[in-house]
């Protein structure tokens, strides 16, 4: 049998509902698959359906269980917003941020089971900015985190590196592994000074035994591929590569685009190509070509459908058709 690339996917993903107004909207997912499906790649992916059963335990393995409980009463009560005002909810929110978490769980289990050789989460509530504690920026479970969990617990892997380009820094990933040594936080984003969370400066490092295994590599606002790729060539790649990762995973933000309407940079589908190459290399140099992306931000519809197509074209070993296509 082949092993071919996994789509993590369900429909259910779009009955979170933040509010009209949010950019945050299904409509995120709809233009994601029904890219994939016009393209034809929908048939050449391995569609890996979410856990349903066994998937609260993990969620408290990474948050705190009165947070949780809060969260799902907000829900259950028909609240719109949750701790903060861009978290808008609606009464499904919290199973849907549950099976987001099954999502990313079936996905890492089927790549350890070597039943696909890499994987794409398409889920969403998306996950980076949720704190041990606290909703953030959209985000209620912190789905890479408890990947990471799940992997090293589960699994008993003793090194999982997790790289987050999304344009907004990953303070809930950052802040639930500072003093973990096992796990690397590599972070490339926007410069904190001028983008939301104002978080990830160059000076956090990690705290006690976990110091030095977090790099933030912020840039500055107008930033593009370029800038990108010499930062994570020349201070990422040689530090994930010394600390050699038996799993990789992304949290695959796609707001760095020059064309994405919530933050400053330049980044293009070439750029996105590039470093996913480079960390696709990077897993089938130290981790057996185990790599998983999970969706955070990307908010221009086409520009979002676009990149995640180019993504799993790479991830499957078909980029050549589309993503390398010269870009308006």
């Amino acid at each position: 049998m082949t092993v071919t690339t996994g789509l993590v996917t369900d429909e259910r993903y779009l009955l979170h509902d933040p509010g009209t107004w949010h950019p945050e909207r299904p409509d995120r997912l709809k233009a994601i698959i029904k890219q994939l499906k016009f393209s034809g790649l929908w048939n050449e992916l391995t569609i890996i359906p979410p856990w349903e059963e066994g998937v609260l335990p993990w969620v408290e393995a990474v948050h705190d269980p009165a947070y949780i409980r809060r969260f799902e009463q907000a829900c259950q009560k028909k609240q719109s917003i949750f701790m903060v005002p861009d978290c808008g909810i609606c009464d499904r929110s919290y199973e849907i941020a549950l099976l987001a978490v099954g999502g990313v769980l079936a996905g890492a289990e089927a790549i350890m089971q070597g039943e696909v050789a890499n994987a794409f989460c398409a889920v969403r509530p998306p996950g980076h900015h949720a704190e041990y504690n606290r909703a953030m920026g959209f985000c209620f479970f912190n789905n890479v985190a408890i990947a990471a969990v799940y992997l090293l617990k589960q699994h008993g892997l003793e090194r999982v590196a997790i790289v987050d380009w999304d344009v907004h820094h990953g303070n809930g990933t950052q802040h639930l592994f500072e003093a973990d040594p096992r796990v690397f936080y590599l972070s490339l984003h926007e410069d904190p000074d001028y983008c939301y969370p104002g978080t990830g400066r160059r000076k956090e490092k990690g705290r006690g035994p976990g110091e030095g295994y977090t790099l933030n590599l912020p840039l500055p606002p107008r930033s593009g591929d370029e800038d990108y790729l010499e930062a994570l060539e020349k201070e990422g790649l040689p530090r994930l590569y010394d600390f050699a990762p038996q799993f990789v995973l992304i949290s695959a933000g796609f707001d760095a685009h020059r064309l994405d309407p919530l933050a400053h940079q330049n980044l293009t589908r070439r750029g996105y190509t590039a470093m996913g190459r480079m960390l696709l290399k990077l897993a089938q140099d130290t981790a057996r070509g185990r790599l998983m992306s999970v969706l955070e931000g990307g908010y221009n519809l086409e520009v979002l459908a676009d990149c995640v197509e180019d993504h799993l074209r790479l991830l499957s070993g078909r980029e050549l058709k589309r993503a390398e296509a010269a870009e308006a």
